[in-house]
């Protein structure tokens, strides 16, 4: 028995969204590996107090929180063929991610400041803890403004439309994925200090 066009589509299109479903799986389960150790070692006597969240990480937040939003929308103008407003959201969504990044060592920069520091001798757990959690989260990130990169170059070569916007579907639900992510570690990191 042959599968049609249109079935061959929706097996592939389930199996690439199980795909990213199991990595971002994986990638949850890394997190949820550090935030347990976090907790655990917050017990140190060595454990930092009075920590001030740095104001660049809140710029960040922003500005994820945005990306998800303009992805949603560049998703919903392709699937209407609304090529200009795709072009301009995923444009946005790249800005908006690349923004997340510089803010993101601003708040590095920030923490440094303030004299808290990854490594050396006037470092602690606590702020290795950060730096990790925030380099882990930039590293995922960068994995996708590279896919976000792709999409873009696949959109100005009309691979998408209305009746093909797997690209861009699953380039938004991995967004969607670090945004909430990202919220859930800044939630954790500013309640749990």
């Amino acid at each position: 028995m042959t599968m049609t066009a249109q079935e061959y589509k929706e097996r592939t299109s389930r199996s690439y969204k199980l795909l990213l479903l199991f990595a971002m799986g994986s990638m949850t389960m890394m997190f949820a590996g550090i935030v347990s150790a976090f907790v655990v070692s917050k017990s140190r006597e060595d454990w930092m107090k009075d920590f001030q969240f740095p104001t660049a990480f809140y710029y960040s937040t922003f500005a994820i929180i945005l990306c998800s939003v303009t992805f949603h929308l560049a998703k919903k103008a392709i699937q209407k063929d609304n090529r200009q407003a795709t072009t301009i959201f995923l444009w946005l969504t790249l800005g908006l991610g690349l923004s997340f990044v510089f803010s993101q060592f601003k708040g590095f920069e920030q923490l440094m400041q303030s004299g808290y520091f990854f490594t050396g001798p006037e470092s602690n757990i606590a702020t290795t803890f950060l730096y990790v959690i925030a380099t882990l989260h930039l590293v995922h990130l960068a994995g996708g403004l590279i896919s976000l990169l792709i999409i873009i170059y696949n959109h100005f070569k009309q691979k998408y439309n209305s009746g093909q916007s797997l690209g861009i579907e699953l380039g938004a639900i991995y967004w969607h994925f670090l945004d909430f992510l990202w919220i859930c570690l800044f939630l954790f990191l500013y309640f749990f200090k």
